[in-house]
């Protein structure tokens, strides 16, 4: 049970109340104080105060202070009156139960509007947080796109400056090349002009020569005195030219062949004879029923059943150097591979496999069109 907290005092003024509440021994924290407009309740276990005010207060701006076993209330009237009592008087328990209920009711709107009004000045805070972000995030972009733009500006600027001065470089070049060129035709006009000056001397004496030679000889000319003195240049003498062909293996011209692709064939001809020659030799202390394929073949079966892969395969590999157009060769030392967990030599057995069968149904498709 409850112990009622019977003493109290209580002052008022026009528009406040006082009320002083002894509690000691105990420790009184807000969440013991529960007030509305017109209810008020201490609950500290096991004391508990209680009262319905005879007019509402404004419970917003009224303060509780705790300190020294005592809670001393300033609650302020909602209307200037001069109370009567602290409490309401002459109430039945009906009407104090339906006014609590109200008070709790009341506080619970109350605590939920105060949520619902949090969450919104939260969500508004938040925006304006991601606004100003946001502002702050376009500002500084801005920013960089103008350091950008002052430095392209910057670069293109040097750009266009070291153009310039490459231009002028050339020019100045070029006016040297010309100045050069210019003085080299001047001196060669100059020695050709000397060669002419030279020429035209020995000229002139021989014009004279020839004109008194003239007066000398009545029936000869000057232009066959001078086709007298000139020698005529020996015959060319007979003689034959050789031609020799490069040798070449194939009958094309060489601008019409490709030699890459001719000395490739060149090569695996030149690897494959040579594979022949030394396998011949290897040949030659075979038996006859051990150069048959299909002995070869049946040999490797057995020995695929016995269990000695090993010896399987060089069958199979001695079959397959004898007849390589065989499939069943290349499929049944793909199996040997498998057993043997050579994983890789199986695999390209099996594509050799069907590399032979996408052939023979190509040629099988030729023969009925």
């Amino acid at each position: 049970m409850p112990v009622w907290v019977q003493e109290y005092s209580w002052r008022q003024t026009d528009s406040a109340v006082y009320l002083s509440l002894p509690l000691r021994g105990v420790r009184v924290t807000p969440a013991n104080i529960f007030c509305t407009d017109q209810y008020l309740k201490v609950s500290i276990p096991p004391f508990l105060f209680e009262a319905i005010f005879y007019a509402p207060i404004d419970d917003t701006n009224s303060t509780a202070k705790i300190g020294n076993g005592i809670i001393f209330f300033t609650l302020y009237k909602k209307e200037v009156a001069m109370w009567d009592s602290l409490t309401l008087a002459n109430a039945n328990k009906e009407k104090l139960q339906y006014l609590r209920e109200n008070a709790v009711l009341k506080a619970h709107e109350k605590a939920k509007e105060e949520t619902e009004a949090k969450k919104v000045t939260k969500q508004e805070h938040k925006k304006y947080a991601l606004e100003a972000t946001m502002k702050l995030e376009e500002a500084e972009r801005k920013r960089i796109e103008d350091l950008k733009e002052k430095e392209r500006q910057k670069v293109t600027k040097e750009l266009d400056l070291w153009q310039n001065q490459q231009k002028d470089a050339e020019k100045q070049k070029r006016v040297q090349k010309e100045g050069e060129l210019h003085q080299e035709v001047e001196q060669l006009k100059e020695k050709k002009k000397e060669k002419m000056n030279k020429t035209r001397i020995p000229n002139e004496g021989t014009s004279k020569t020839m004109l008194k030679s003239t007066k000398g000889h009545g029936s000869y000319s000057m232009f066959s005195e001078h086709l007298k003195e000139e020698q005529l240049p020996a015959p060319r003498s007979a003689a034959t030219i050789k031609v020799n062909f490069t040798s070449r293996v194939f009958p094309t011209a060489l601008r019409e062949s490709r030699i890459t692709e001719e000395e490739e064939w060149l090569r695996k001809q030149a690897e494959a004879r040579r594979t022949v020659s030394a396998d011949l030799s290897e040949l030659e202390d075979l038996k006859e029923e051990e150069k048959n394929p299909d002995w070869l073949k049946d040999k490797g079966n057995k020995m695929f059943a016995t269990g000695n892969y090993l010896a399987a395969v060089n069958a199979y590999n001695l079959a397959v150097w004898l007849n390589n157009k065989l499939p069943l060769l290349y499929l049944n030392r793909a199996a040997c591979h498998l057993k043997l967990r050579n994983l890789h030599k199986a695999i390209e057995d099996s594509s050799k496999v069907s590399r032979i069968m996408k052939q023979l149904s190509r040629l099988i498709l030729k023969i009925k069109l």
